[in-house]
């Protein structure tokens, strides 16, 4: 069976009406993003950060996934599917897709501050009274700025299999993420979602300059296409 990466950004759960804070300058629902994601916020303001969190997790109950995470989470019906996601939110898990990978964390999990293989899913408030079963306080389950990527190593070894690589929502210019699409094999498909593509394809990739939910769709077909007059 024909194995399928997904690489998905920001633009697809914007769509369905989550926040990205790259549209706004730095900031992130007002405020700046070091001071909600990044290890040395959560030490200067725990009680922000917390509270951050908790209204995104909020807003993520209160949006629906979009044509694009059910065209992605469609694609199993033929093939072997990854989802190999840069977002924290469960849109695509709500959609269908079995595999996902998330590179960024989990809004939808918590863990502790001081031992990161302490992970629980957790889909209330976390508060300044929530504690690890070693007494230190929860927080996000979210890599934030300046944090390693635990996941990136499942990532690569997904993507060195690929038949076709779909890149969605996604600018590809923030690293480690950025640099996976150079691991996919000579050979692989590749194709591009985004109304404004930056990258320099140089004829690597199939570019739809569309945004995720119109977009897929289309790659889709093509990926169809492809995969039938090369079974």
């Amino acid at each position: 069976m024909k194995h399928i990466v997904v690489l998905t950004g920001a633009g697809v759960s914007a769509e369905s009406g989550i926040a990205t804070f790259r549209d706004a300058n730095g900031l992130w629902e007002g405020h700046d993003v070091m001071q909600v994601a990044s290890p040395q916020g959560f030490e200067s303001n725990p009680g922000l950060v917390l509270e951050f969190y908790n209204q995104r997790r909020a807003q993520l109950k209160s949006v629906k996934p979009n044509d694009a995470h059910y065209c992605i989470a469609a694609l199993e019906r033929n093939y072997k599917v990854s989802v190999i996601t840069q977002n924290v939110d469960d849109l695509h898990e709500r959609a269908g897709s079995k595999q996902v990978i998330h590179l960024h964390g989990e809004l939808l999990k918590a863990r502790s501050s001081v031992n990161p293989e302490y992970i629980v899913p957790w889909h209330d408030d976390i508060t300044s009274d929530h504690r690890c079963p070693q007494g230190s306080q929860m927080r996000p389950h979210i890599v934030w700025f300046g944090e390693e990527v635990p996941a990136m190593d499942i990532a690569i070894n997904h993507i060195t299999t690929a038949d076709a690589v779909l890149i969605v929502g996604t600018s590809l210019q923030v690293y480690p993420a950025a640099g996976l699409m150079h691991y996919a094999p000579e050979g692989c498909l590749m194709y591009l979602i985004d109304p404004q593509p930056t990258l320099d394809s140089d004829d690597v990739f199939t570019v739809i300059t569309e945004n995720a939910s119109t977009g897929v769709p289309k790659a889709c077909d093509l990926l169809h296409l492809a995969m039938q007059s090369n079974p």
